[in-house]
């Protein structure tokens, strides 16, 4: 079926056509903020329900860092800057949660990010 008859596909063409790219970056950003916090066992039951997984969050933080990287110069200082905390938060409690912590430029998002300590 092609969106040309599916007034559904046509309804959310133009729902998405009407939000700003910033919008959307910072929309996904969020998500993977959320997701890579609840792997590195900030939510409050985290532990207890067994959702800590570092290797999970690695994957997450590794993909939040290139998108905030790669995003900062086209959506605006006020933007990135709040993403950048985020993700610094997001790689100390990783470092932290960590067993044996990643050395000193070695941990997840930092080689897009540069050592967080």
């Amino acid at each position: 079926m092609t969106t040309e008859n599916d007034p559904i596909a046509q309804d959310a063409t133009r729902d998405i056509a009407d939000v700003a790219a910033v919008e959307v970056i910072t929309s996904a950003a969020v998500h993977l903020m959320s997701a890579a916090a609840v792997k590195c066992g900030l939510a409050e039951d985290a532990v207890e329900k067994e959702h800590l997984d570092l290797d999970e969050a690695r994957k997450l933080i590794n993909a939040l860092a290139a998108l905030v990287t790669a995003s900062a110069p086209d959506i605006g200082n006020q933007h990135a800057r709040s993403l950048r905390d985020g993700l610094r938060s997001l790689q100390l409690a990783f470092r932290e949660a960590s067993v044996y912590p990643d050395a000193l430029g070695e941990g997840p998002g930092e080689k897009y990010t540069g050592a967080v300590s």
